[in-house]
């Protein structure tokens, strides 16, 4: 075999990130050994697997087409690696967790807290993105599980209910909403929406809540982070739909005012696992941590 694991690993993140500079960052070595690296392999395949753009390193045909069978190669190592570091009922080695936005951000890293605390020879590893991101990279295998807020869009994984959570529409403090608390069709539709980007579970249920009510809405600002949303909505320039988890704590201070709606913004959280996929010790000791936190 002429090309190495490392390598591969190296292409697979140089695709990932387009940048030797980030890659040999997130791999902890020097640019310079990324690009020997990419060298070398261009070399065994007697020819480019990448088009520079400047600085970035964009993939080419032949660069696509190995690139999921690089990540496959990839995942196998790595369950291989964990199947022999496991002990039998020990948890041990990384976990990759990933997660979109909210569950991200105010429900995982108190779970995670928890885990590592129990299982003092385990880690998790938390990426946090929008729902689409994070599908992917669990279907690709840079991920060992995902938690989302929005449907599931592929039907290679499985899909498994874990909460309940609640979206609620809100207003700052100046806003005429405010007031009177609750909204109507036309007050819906006629509303500077301020909502997350293309690919937020958030988003979805958001359009899909008002599309089943046959509700037209503007959206007036993407942002790509909540905290974004928030301050955005506190200062007046519009109105969201975000997680009330997100939200709990600017609407008992009374930064920002819940306003009621006629639409149904109740959705399930759900993690997501590879389909006949072993599952080892570290993955089912984490599944337990989530289960006694539903």
């Amino acid at each position: 075999m002429k090309s190495t694991l490392r390598q591969l690993e190296i292409f697979a993140k140089v695709a990932a990130s387009g940048h030797v500079t980030q890659a040999g960052e997130e791999l902890f070595i020097t640019q310079s050994a990324v690009s020997m690296a990419i060298a070398e392999l261009e070399k065994i395949a007697d020819g480019p697997l990448f088009e520079r753009r400047g600085r970035r390193l964009l993939l080419n045909d032949r660069g696509s087409l190995i690139l999921p069978r690089v990540q496959e190669v990839l995942r196998q190592v790595g369950t291989i690696e964990q199947l022999l570091s496991e002990s039998v009922g020990v948890p041990i080695g990384l976990l990759k967790v990933g997660a979109s936005t909210t569950v991200g951000n105010y429900l995982l890293p108190a779970m995670i807290a928890e885990f590592t605390s129990h299982y003092p020879r385990a880690r998790a590893l938390l990426q946090v993105g929008n729902t689409s991101q994070i599908e992917q990279a669990v279907e690709s295998g840079e991920l060992d599980l995902g938690i989302i807020e929005g449907p599931l869009h592929t039907g290679s994984l499985r899909a498994t209910a874990w909460r309940s959570d609640e979206l609620v529409v809100i207003a700052g403090e100046s806003h005429p909403w405010t007031k009177q608390k609750k909204a109507s069709r036309s007050m819906l539709e006629q509303a500077q929406w301020i909502m997350r980007e293309k690919g937020s579970g958030t988003r979805e249920i958001f359009e899909a809540a008002l599309q089943k009510k046959d509700i037209g809405f503007t959206i007036f600002m993407e942002l790509g982070h909540t905290e974004a949303i928030k301050k955005a909505v506190e200062a007046g320039l519009g109105v969201s739909c975000l997680s009330r988890m997100a939200v709990a704590r600017e609407l008992s201070q009374e930064w920002l005012t819940e306003v009621n709606t006629s639409l149904d913004l109740k959705r399930n959280l759900m993690i997501l696992t590879r389909n006949s996929e072993y599952m080892t010790t570290l993955l089912k000791a984490f599944l337990a941590i989530l289960d006694e936190n539903k």
